[in-house]
């Protein structure tokens, strides 16, 4: 009698393929050393990169000041770091210099750091009384004296500024004097010929309180007077008013504009 069941060797039959296996085993492995690679990368890059010292270094200095000086200035030297570098104590250090106006400091990660200064421009020329001489210096459009003028070169377009306190190195003129600096700081920029035409201007005090302004110009022996403050427009209708008088007689000594309107005197006969 013949059989209907057939027998299944399962000896024979593996369950799973030996070279799937070993795929899993090396993708385990890569994965392992792709994460210790990785989290080396992590404790390089902010572990011990920000501790090492800074390898690019920019500085945009000014005159007078090399890059060396601004970096002595600054406290930054062959070990300052990312983390070890304060940019606000980097920036106060550098704006207590006299001839730095404007400072900005930036660190980029992990080892870039940039200084960028401005330096303090001239708005006027003054006069201290220095070993028995009179030394010319240059104040900005802040008020503050910051440097020596060596010489005076030809074709010089700022206006001597007069008729206050013997005036120093690193001192700041009274504020009330500052809207005055700023205001020829800011014709000096914008219509440089005006104050050309103008080689003195001095402070007189009133009696009470405040002070008017004598303005001396450079082809022209009349003397103008204006209120403590100048502008565009002012000084363009003095010169228009000064050549009007120019060739007159008698001449007047003195225009005064503080009224708005230009009243004069003239001057008194020799006798």
């Amino acid at each position: 009698m013949s059989s209907d069941y057939s027998y299944i060797n399962y000896e024979n039959i593996e369950t799973r393929p030996k070279s799937s296996g070993k795929i899993e085993k090396g993708l385990k492995k890569l994965f392992i050393i792709a994460g210790i690679i990785f989290a080396a990368e992590l404790i390089w890059l902010f572990g011990v990169t920000p501790f090492v010292p800074f390898s690019v270094i920019e500085v945009q200095g000014i005159a007078g000041l090399e890059k060396a000086d601004v970096l002595g200035l600054a406290g930054i030297d062959e070990t300052s770091s990312f983390f070890s570098t304060n940019i606000s104590e980097v920036q106060d250090k550098l704006a207590a210099n006299i001839l730095v106006e404007s400072v900005l400091v930036t660190k980029r990660f992990p080892d870039k750091l940039s200084i960028f200064l401005s330096p303090r421009r001239a708005a006027a020329v003054v006069f201290s009384n220095i070993d028995s001489r009179q030394v010319p210096l240059y104040v900005d459009r802040n008020g503050v004296v910051f440097k020596t003028k060596e010489v005076f070169s030809q074709g010089e377009t700022l206006p001597i500024l007069s008729g206050f306190e013997n005036p120093r190195l690193n001192m700041r003129l009274p504020a009330a004097l500052v809207p005055l600096t700023e205001s020829i700081y800011g014709i000096s920029s914008s219509s440089p010929e005006l104050l050309a035409a103008i080689s003195e201007i001095r402070i007189e005090h009133k009696a009470w309180e405040g002070f008017d302004l004598v303005l001396f110009p450079v082809h022209s022996d009349i003397k103008v007077r204006v209120e403590n403050n100048l502008t565009e427009d002012l000084l363009r209708y003095v010169l228009l008013m000064l050549n009007v008088f120019e060739n007159s007689s008698p001449r007047p000594e003195e225009i005064d504009f503080r009224s708005g309107m230009g009243s004069y005197r003239i001057k008194e006969p020799a006798l």
